[in-house]
């Protein structure tokens, strides 16, 4: 993550559907596709919800989900943790980072006994202080959805890292709808984040397509977060927002295409450049004694002559020796 380069996340998230195959499969499909990293969320249903059904726990009425009860959801979509160790070892072989969202702090003592090496608050846990503080405590690299948090739950969540004495915070602008839509991105919050909170900032994005990591990274998202499916037509909790292999891929390009527009801060002009610009020239023959006159010497292109902001001082002064037409003018022509 200290790499200038942007750091790039495949979420497996549900989209293993309950099969360790698909998740290997998955896997390589993003170190493939050019994923800096998998991650994958580790809890069970408990860790979310309830087993009753009530007003609180009964099934959705609306949304991606209308219908399913959050922990009928949660344990359909959720990753068995025998398989976890299993893949961040399938991952790391492939030079992927592999890390996870813990949502309990059960989940984060399993996360320390694989050596998870970096922690993510999704949006909806932003105000867990109790829970972001236990992750933060482990002084590992801390990822943070702000989906559904206002300035102060930020500022919070961020504090309870600081005091937990863990700098290294990345706050992510997430949009917390499934899928979100582009209207809905409000990446002009990414420089704000920044400026505000004097931390790192990425995108968590759940929008289709890669408009939105590619604005992102140029407004200054140094991490970019993406669903990512072997395929949409597989189904599953969170298909249609999940991007499938060959989408990521060209997502990964484009970005890198915009990290190396965006290059440096730099104001240097070189030699070469400058003679490409405007100077003083001679543009009708000019014999010893004349006067210098706004006939006789333009700025015009290239750089040989003396600089146009000179042109008012030579005004009216003798030149001391003829000069042809096309000459680069300068202040050694003058008396």
């Amino acid at each position: 993550m200290k790499n200038k380069r942007t750091f790039i996340i495949a979420e497996l998230s549900a989209n293993h559907n309950n099969d360790f195959n698909v998740a290997v499969k998955t896997i390589k499909a993003m170190s493939d596709a050019g994923a800096n990293a998998v991650k994958i969320q580790t809890y069970t249903a408990d860790s979310l919800s309830l087993d009753v059904n009530n007003e609180f726990f009964g099934p959705k009425k609306d949304g991606l989900w209308k219908g399913w009860r959050p922990y009928d959801l949660y344990r359909e979509a959720s990753m068995p943790y025998e398989w976890q160790p299993k893949l961040k070892k399938i991952a790391e072989d492939l030079g992927l980072i592999f890390f996870s969202t813990p949502f309990d702090k059960p989940g984060v003592d399993f996360l320390e006994e694989i050596g998870n090496p970096i922690y993510k608050i999704a949006s909806f846990e932003i105000n867990d202080i109790p829970l972001i503080r236990y992750a933060a405590s482990k002084g590992k690299p801390m990822i943070i959805s702000t989906g559904v948090g206002d300035v102060d739950d930020i500022k919070l969540a961020l504090d309870t890292c600081i005091d937990a004495g863990n700098k290294d915070v990345t706050l992510l602008k997430c949009t917390s709808q499934y899928p979100a839509t582009l209207d809905m991105a409000n990446l002009l919050t990414i420089p704000d984040l920044k400026s505000r909170f004097n931390t790192k900032i990425g995108v968590s994005d759940h929008t289709l397509g890669y408009t939105v990591p590619m604005v992102a990274v140029a407004l200054g998202a140094s991490v970019v977060e993406k669903h990512f499916i072997l395929d949409r037509k597989m189904g599953g909790p969170d298909s249609v927002f999940s991007m499938e292999p060959d989408e990521f891929k060209v997502m990964v390009e484009e970005v890198r295409k915009v990290e190396k527009s965006l290059g440096s801060v730099n104001y240097d002009v070189s030699d070469t450049d400058k003679l490409r610009r405007r100077s003083l020239f001679v543009t009708e023959d000019i014999e010893v004694g004349d006067f210098v006159t706004e006939n006789n010497v333009r700025s015009l292109r290239p750089g040989h002559g003396d600089a146009p902001k000179n042109l008012d001082a030579f005004l009216g002064q003798k030149v001391k020796k003829s000069i042809k037409k096309g000459t680069p003018f300068n202040a050694d022509f003058c008396k």
